[in-house]
């Protein structure tokens, strides 16, 4: 069975932070996709900022911002358990970049008992504001790896990592019972509520392993005067995926580079895809 080539709704949470960035290297993205005349799909990209916005979302970005403020504003505003069903019911297509990798982790240390919501969606504990302050904030050029899978052009060129308040993911948790209150038991630690997956794709999607995609080593340059960096390997984790959950601890929209926004949108368009194929053979059983 085939599927033609979706239109595809990409949405932006929009309660705080950088999303209006991210809105503009989406546009970039897309229209790097349809000129390499790989991609007939019709793109759209829209600000989320209520349920309905997020109903009509096939895949989302939590932007950076301030992880704290945005989860009161999506509590106070409802959008905390649409958000949840989202990303671990429906296991859609989401990406958080800085703020938004500490929303969608499972665990987050150095946070305040009740002083912060998660989403969850990645098996991994971050480390909040793991470089310190504002003003131990910095940039880097780093190798990309996972770029080279993608069509986007320069893949084997640095990409520039911005860091402002970064988190890291201190660790991959593993998938077994008992994880989250082992994880709620840790002091200054909050974890999200488990939530169980929609229907069998969903549950695909939940079996997948954390992928590591990217590391900053602890020797460069970028953190020689960094006197705030607690490092306690020799590398820090700083992108992940899961399944249908990808995790920057960067900016990528603080900068004028698409590359990985192609990469994301390429595998947005697969899982959509696949969604849509699966729909239509569940509605034709």
């Amino acid at each position: 069975m085939t599927v033609s080539a979706p239109d595809v709704t990409v949405g932006v949470l929009a309660l705080q932070g950088a999303f209006s960035e991210h809105i503009q290297l989406l546009r970039k993205a897309a229209a790097g996709l349809e000129s390499s005349q790989t991609d007939n799909s019709n793109w759209s990209f829209i600000e989320v900022r209520t349920p309905d916005e997020l109903h009509r979302s096939d895949a989302l970005i939590i932007p950076g911002g301030e992880s704290t403020t945005m989860s009161l504003v999506a509590a106070r505003s409802g959008m905390l358990e649409p958000l949840r069903e989202f990303v671990k019911v429906l296991r859609k297509p989401t990406w958080g970049t800085c703020a938004g990798l500490i929303l969608l982790a499972e665990s987050a240390n150095r946070t305040k008992k009740g002083g912060q919501d998660l989403i969850g969606g990645l098996d991994v504990r971050v480390n909040r504001n793991h470089f310190g302050r504002q003003t131990e904030s910095f940039q880097t050029n780093l190798l990309l790896p996972f770029l080279s899978s993608s069509k986007t052009k320069g893949a084997d060129r640095p990409y520039r990592c911005v860091f402002i308040r970064a988190p890291v993911v201190e660790k991959i948790l593993p998938h077994r019972p008992g994880v989250q209150a082992e994880e709620a038991s840790r002091e200054a630690t909050v974890v999200a509520p488990p939530q169980t997956p929609a229907d069998a794709l969903a549950k695909e999607e939940l079996k997948a392993e954390v992928e590591v995609m990217a590391k900053l080593p602890m020797h460069s340059s970028a953190l020689e005067d960094n006197q705030e960096h607690d490092h306690a390997g020799a590398e820090d984790m700083i992108a992940v995926r899961q399944g249908n959950v990808f995790g920057t601890s960067f900016h990528p929209e603080l900068t004028d580079d698409p590359r990985i926004h192609v990469w994301w949108l390429e595998g947005v368009l697969k899982a959509v895809q696949r969604r849509r194929q699966f729909e239509i053979a569940d509605r034709t059983r």
